[in-house]
């Protein structure tokens, strides 16, 4: 049975962050409040901040922005389907992998780039040293 809302008192942000799946451990969520990655109500909070239903949350965790609304309070870490009626999920959806950074591949063994082989891998990124490269070579 999971742990519902306690009137026995409020709370730790870091361990409702834990508790409801948004951080894998503990510690991590901990980190993620002593670095400001973590607001309620707008508010950077330290990780002992109590939270109470209704707050807003926002966590910012492995390159994305989550923004939840407390439903429950919980103090245990519950199941994936537990832990999800416990907020409600406002984030903005994740971008599509065709935005995601493109990175060159190359062969396995084809040793070390070339100067041209570089160039062109940057000119592929959009890199800046790209623009000057092609003023170099004066294509």
């Amino acid at each position: 049975m999971p742990a519902e809302s306690d009137p026995q008192g409020p709370v730790r942000v870091d361990t409702w962050i834990w508790s409801v799946r948004l951080t894998k451990t503990r510690s991590q969520a901990a980190t993620a409040c002593r670095a400001g990655h973590v607001k309620v109500g707008g508010e950077r909070v330290k990780p002992a901040q109590p939270v109470k239903i209704g707050d807003e949350v926002r966590v910012f965790h492995a390159g994305r922005e989550r923004v939840v609304t407390v439903a429950k309070l919980i103090r245990k870490r519950v199941g994936a389907p537990a832990a999800a009626e416990c907020y409600v999920d406002n984030s903005p959806p994740p971008p599509p992998r065709e935005v995601a950074i493109q990175v060159p591949v190359r062969d396995r063994g084809a040793g070390r780039p070339t100067k041209r082989d570089r160039r062109d891998m940057e000119k592929l990124q959009g890199l800046q040293g790209a623009a000057k490269a092609e003023r170099i070579r004066g294509r």
